[in-house]
């Protein structure tokens, strides 16, 4: 066997650059001096500038870059590091390609948050301007589960309603506590920011760079254009929490929806509408949406009788069987609307049919209304997809189909821009159809304060036979849970 000679192994070099990623883990919550041994032969880091020192709402010298590496098991490294380089911070925007030598600085926390102090503004290189600045999606919960993660870097919280709702005057100058559903963050916005005297929302998408401080996590939105407001999410009355489209023998009049509560409600003061799609064998997207009546889209009004806030309750075929003609009475339960939907039109529109709910085929839905008046332009306070395929959006001139909105599922604002409809953008969502002789259980979280959904509804199938008892449907594990 012969020897190896000097010539036969590859030279390697050290990169120049190191990534936020490994940087940010030589901190050991104490001060360190940084050099070419522990910055593992590298002496700079390069990445892009999220911070805008113009805006005002931004911790004084300070310059944000974040960067990026994907690691050999693909983990997603995008990590951000704060460097105070006093007034130098501003000659830097948003978007500007930098390299930054960091051989020599210290790393430690100044009120909280992690930077890099004593570098040397003059060896700070801008490559470029205008590249893409990448914002995270996150919530508030994994927010909080890792500040470390989330520190000086650009992420947006989506569908955040501010606590207490504002009124007329209040600002965004100071601190104000918003909830996503999935818990709460402070929104921070200094004093002198150009933001400051903005009228505060209600209800929006916050974007912003994280800090830490001595009151914790913080969210600073950098101009206003860091904030996209939303349409404000009303509360409903209702949600569906499960549906049985395929009752033993006949469909008619056996099918049924069930909701619960979110608050207590009079029908007679408060009329609600519930509207069912059925979209069998049929391939053009319905002109009229929900009101598009036939053998479409089936309608019931619910304009008498009460529900307690917490309680399911039902609507559907007059039979009132938990699975089918045959199987256990449960007119017992809590029925806010039932009729002879096989012989009975609908209230306002939808023709008689023996099939409310599809059970197979193309892509079927439920919708709720405040009050009983619905049109094409009406959006719904709660809706649920399941099924199938099939035509029901078309993008246009002009746009039709089934109005969404603001749900576990469905979002009307994506990418900054208003998406109406189901099968619009990512408003695709839907539950696949039960096996046979089984009742879909939606099981979920929902917030009867803001309207939002800390755990989406996930659906789990609940097999039926004739001597099922309502219990079964009713006290189940994983039901659709109200808190607030």
């Amino acid at each position: 066997m012969s020897c190896k000679r000097d010539s036969d192994y590859v030279s390697v070099n050290p990169s120049p650059f190191i990534a936020n990623f490994d940087l940010r883990k030589l901190y050991k919550n104490t001060e360190i001096q940084l050099n070419t041994t522990n910055l593992s032969g590298a002496s700079s880091i390069r990445g892009v500038v999220i911070s805008d020192q113009a805006s005002g709402n931004i911790p004084a010298g300070l310059l944000i870059v974040q960067n990026s590496r994907i690691t050999g098991s693909g983990i997603d490294s995008l990590r951000g590091i704060a460097i105070n380089i006093g007034t130098a911070s501003a000659n830097y925007v948003p978007g500007d390609s930098v390299h930054v030598k960091i051989d020599g600085s210290t790393m430690k926390r100044v009120d909280g948050i992690l930077q890099l102090t004593g570098v040397n503004a003059g060896e700070i290189k801008k490559i470029s301007s205008g590249r893409n600045v990448r914002t995270q999606a996150v919530n508030t919960a994994i927010l909080i589960s890792r500040p470390d993660f989330y520190e000086s870097t650009l992420i947006t919280i989506s569908k955040g309603v501010t606590a207490p709702e504002p009124v007329t005057g209040d600002t965004f100058s100071g601190n104000k506590v918003i909830n996503d559903g999935f818990g709460k963050a402070t929104i921070h916005t200094e004093a002198t920011a150009q933001l400051a005297k903005s009228a505060m929302v209600p209800f929006a998408d916050f974007t912003g760079i994280v800090f830490r401080n001595s009151d914790g996590l913080q969210l600073w939105p950098r101009t206003l254009e860091d904030i996209y407001e939303l349409d404000v999410i009303k509360v409903s009355p209702l949600v569906v929490t499960g549906y049985l489209t395929d009752p033993d023998g006949s469909d008619a009049n056996n099918e049924y929806i069930q909701f619960k509560a979110t608050r207590d409600i009079n029908f007679a003061v408060t009329p609600m509408s519930i509207v069912t799609s059925n979209n069998a064998g049929i391939t053009a997207a319905p002109t009229l949406g929900w009101a598009m009546g036939g053998v479409r889209t089936y309608k019931f009004n619910i304009t008498t009788g009460s529900v307690k806030k917490g309680q399911f309750c039902y609507v559907g075929g007059s039979n009132k069987k938990i699975w089918g003609s045959a199987s256990t009475d449960i007119s017992n339960a809590v029925w806010i609307a039932a009729k002879a939907y096989s012989t009975l039109n609908g209230d306002d529109f939808g023709t008689a049919t023996t099939n409310l709910l599809a059970n197979s085929g193309n892509v079927a839905g439920i919708a709720v209304f405040d009050g009983t008046t619905v049109s094409a332009s009406s959006v719904p306070l709660d809706v649920v997809m399941f099924g199938g395929g099939g035509s029901v959006y078309t993008a246009g001139p002009p746009e039709v189909g089934y109005r969404i909105t603001n749900t576990d599922k469905y979002s009307v604002i994506q990418n900054r821009k208003r998406v109406n409809f189901y099968g619009g953008g990512t408003n695709t969502s839907k539950y696949a159809f039960p096996a046979t002789s089984n009742f879909t259980m939606l099981g979920g979280i929902y917030d009867a304060t803001t309207g939002l959904w800390s755990t989406g509804r996930v659906a789990k199938n609940v097999e039926l036979k004739s001597t099922s008892q309502l219990s079964e449907i009713q006290q189940a594990t994983g039901f659709t849970v109200i808190v607030n």
